[in-house]
This record gives C-alpha cells, structure tokens and sequence, in this order.
C-alpha cells in the first residue's frame, strides 16, 4: 500500500513539474463589465506573465508540500485533508499555466529546483509530527495569501482574466489555513515564520525572472 502511495504520489510530481496538470474545476472568468475590453500594452503583459510565472511556482511547491506531508502523516484524516487541499492546489497549477499560455510565456525554468526543494521541506515538518505539520500548513497559506493581496495590487487592471484566478487562489489558500488550524495546527515560533518569509522572497524574486 506504501509504495502505490509513492508511485502515485511520484506521478502527480512529475505532472507538477512538467506542466501536465489537470483541473477539477473550471477555470475562473472575470465577470462580466459593461467596460470596455483594453489591451495590455507589451510592458503590462510582460508585468502579468512574470506575476503568473511566480503564483505557477507557488503552486509547484504546494503540490510538493502536501504531498510530502501526506507520505509523512499516518493518520487517514489528516492524508484526505492534504490530498484535497492538494488537488486544490492542482486547479490552480493548471490554471495559472493557462494563463502563462495566452499571455505568450512560460513556467520558470528551475520549477524541478523548487519542487525538489519543497518536498525536501515538507518532509522535515511532517517529521516533526502532525500538529506542527498542520500549523506549518496554516503559515505556508496566511503566506500565501498575503502574496496573492500584493499580486492583486500589482497586476494590471485590465489584465480581468489574471486577477479572476489570483482572486480564487486567494479564497482556497485561505480555506486550507484555516482547515489546517481547525484540525489542530500550532502556531511556529517566529524564527520558523521569518525563515519561511526569506526562503518564499528568494523564490518570488527569483522566478519573477527566470
């Protein structure tokens, strides 16, 4: 049973970095405006692709954590919790990639680097037990939600389609945290927060560019 748990989950990892992924949910629309539709201009374009880019990267490390957290735990609870939040988390990975596609641009280049890098991460917090696992999860999405705030502040305003995706990132990153705390998540010392915060700038500002 383990080791189909590790194929599957090796299988949903390779789709992760290679971009094959797959929606549960249809993509997010931008309401309807009775605005005029402008175009973006090359810089605004370039601006969205690059903030997309980094939200796909958010979502390559997410595919990674929970899946490392759901090969660490061994309650069946909390493994249908993160393979939910999970396949969340696969909506936004496609979704965000589809938007890479019509703003003509592409994934980052070092995604295997972060994917690696956050399964490598959510290994260690599992090890810690579950009530840290879970209050590691709750950070990670109070994070995230708070990226997804300065992301909606940046993007252009004419860029509808962009923002109806961050926008539904933002609900779902803020649903999982606060299932991870209904669940029994701890609060991380601050030490652990502010090296979460430095690890997630390096990351944003890195894959903003390549």
């Amino acid at each position: 049973m383990l080791l189909d748990e590790w194929i599957s989950e090796l299988d949903r990892g390779l789709r992760s970095i290679t971009g094959v992924s797959r929606m549960t949910r249809p993509m997010p629309v931008a309401p309807e405006s009775s605005e005029p539709v402008v175009e973006l201009s090359p810089e605004e374009r370039a601006h969205a692709a690059a903030l997309m880019r980094v939200n796909h990267v958010g979502e390559v490390c997410a595919q990674a954590l929970y899946q490392a957290q759901k090969l660490a735990t061994r309650s069946p609870t909390l493994k249908d919790a993160f393979d939910h939040a999970a396949r969340e988390e696969e909506d936004h990975l496609a979704w965000t990639s589809r938007r890479l596609e019509a703003l003509d641009s592409r994934p980052s280049l070092l995604n295997p680097l972060w994917y690696a890098g956050a399964l490598t991460i959510g290994l260690v917090a599992g090890r810690f037990g579950d009530r840290v696992s879970l209050g590691f999860m709750a950070e990670t999405e109070r994070q995230v939600e708070q990226h997804l705030n300065s992301h909606l502040d940046a993007l252009p305003e004419a860029d509808r389609d962009s923002r109806a995706v961050v926008e539904q990132m933002r609900a779902d990153e803020a649903a999982h945290g606060k299932a991870a705390l209904d669940a029994g998540g701890v609060e991380l010392p601050f030490p652990a927060r502010a090296l979460m915060r430095a690890a997630s700038k390096v990351m944003t500002r890195t894959a903003y560019y390549v």
